[in-house]
């Protein structure tokens, strides 16, 4: 693993993890301002728990898990990718600078919003980092291509043997008993 990602990763899932931390100890801090974003997400995945309270908290302990196993690098494209999806609604949710009628307010809540929306850009690059490795896109069809050519070698050195073999049974069938 190269510097940049030991360091990065860690750094990257630092803000969810003492998010996601927050949002588990107290999501009734949380819960007035998640309202308007789970209310409709709620209707489109009944799934999701009634009280907005759990919602949070929920939201929370994934941004916990996930912010861990990106820091420590266990399967990190897909924490990076559950960490990205968190942050969406939270973005929604806490940071609707468009609402805000004090311009002060507006301007802090249009920073932390681009803030977040900088994260998830982040989060997204991490999603596609490889660790310099290829995708297991890329080695399928590299896989595939090996073994198209091994098959053709092997169709090849069978056949060069067998042509002999195949001349001497014609002329042996062609002379009398």
């Amino acid at each position: 693993m190269s510097l940049l990602r030991l360091a990065g990763r860690p750094m990257l899932a630092s803000m969810f993890v003492a998010g996601g931390l927050g949002a588990v100890r107290s999501p009734a801090d949380l819960a007035p301002a998640a309202e308007r974003v789970v209310g409709p997400l709620r209707q489109r995945f009944p799934m999701l728990p009634e009280r907005t309270e759990q919602v949070v908290r929920l939201n929370g302990g994934v941004q916990v898990v996930a912010g861990l196993m990106l820091a420590t690098g266990r399967l990190p494209r897909l924490s990076a990718l559950a960490l990205a999806a968190t942050l969406a609604p939270t973005t929604v949710a806490g940071h609707r600078f468009w609402e805000a009628e004090d311009p002060g307010e507006r301007m802090q809540q249009r920073v932390h919003c681009l803030k977040n929306l900088s994260m998830m850009g982040g989060l997204l690059i991490a999603a596609d980092d490889t660790g310099g490795a290829p995708s297991l896109l890329w080695r399928g069809r590299h896989r595939a291509r090996d073994l198209q050519r091994e098959a053709a070698r092997l169709r090849r050195s069978v056949r060069t043997p067998a042509r002999p073999a195949a001349a001497a049974a014609c002329i042996r069938a062609k002379l009398p008993c």
